[in-house]
């Protein structure tokens, strides 16, 4: 196969193809004697791996991978594809808590019931019951994601924290734990105080689960291709 054949089997350009051989995603394609590529049906193949294993871990993974698997003895080539599906596992399993957390927050907000006058935690039992820093905690009151009250002390003064801002921190842990990003939590903290509304962060954790749903099928396409890559390597 050319060069053309192989770009229009994979559904790749011609340059794409060439510039995938320089990365060493694909084998080197062998040379015909007037120096043109000429390519094999296991080059189609690895094209088509890559596509999936791209939309499933993004392009510098895939690439990664694709030259590694090539290289590795055939366990641990094996065991970093099963690592792919075990990330994406532990993406969904975070969205999840973090859309559960949410959940329960929203649910707290449409109840009645008022929070009991005097309930509170200190830095050290909400960090332990959260099982985070107290420095990640001061940090999320710096950034305005908590806001815990002052109260006088023996000592000086301590930090106390009310109902509300041990819900704020929660949903601040939830969300990270999914993976978000400051900026991000702080417009979910935001809606919250201002409308005591989680809907919109809720839609968008169902985004990222479905988002988290095609890579995983992408995966589960690419296995086959990836296990005869494996495979082919160790009888070329």
């Amino acid at each position: 196969m050319n060069t053309a054949a192989v770009a229009a089997a994979s559904n790749y350009s011609a340059q794409q193809v060439r510039d995938l051989e320089a990365l060493g995603v694909i084998p080197a394609a062998a040379r015909s004697r007037n120096g043109y590529r000429r390519f094999s049906t296991q080059h189609v193949h690895a094209l088509r791996a890559y596509r999936d294993l791209a939309q499933a871990v993004g392009p510098v993974e895939a690439r990664r991978a694709m030259r590694e698997i090539r290289l590795l003895p055939r366990d641990k080539a094996a065991a970093l594809i099963c690592g792919f599906h075990a990330q994406l596992n532990e993406e969904r399993q975070q969205a999840l808590a973090a859309r559960c957390a949410l959940e329960s927050i929203r649910a707290e907000a449409t109840t009645d019931a008022k929070p009991v006058e005097g309930d509170s935690m200190t830095i050290t039992e909400l960090s332990d019951a959260l099982g985070v820093r107290a420095s990640t905690l001061r940090y999320w009151e710096k950034v305005g994601l908590v806001a815990p009250e002052r109260v006088t002390t023996r000592a000086g003064t301590a930090r106390r924290y009310t109902l509300t801002a041990i819900r704020e921190a929660r949903i601040t842990a939830a969300l990270r734990a999914g993976g978000y990003r400051i900026p991000e939590v702080q417009t979910t903290i935001t809606a919250v105080r201002d409308l005591n509304e989680v809907s919109h962060s809720i839609a968008a954790l169902d985004t990222r689960l479905e988002a988290i749903a095609q890579r995983a099928l992408a995966l589960l396409c690419a296995g086959t291709l990836l296990a005869g890559i494996i495979e082919s390597a160790r009888t070329a």
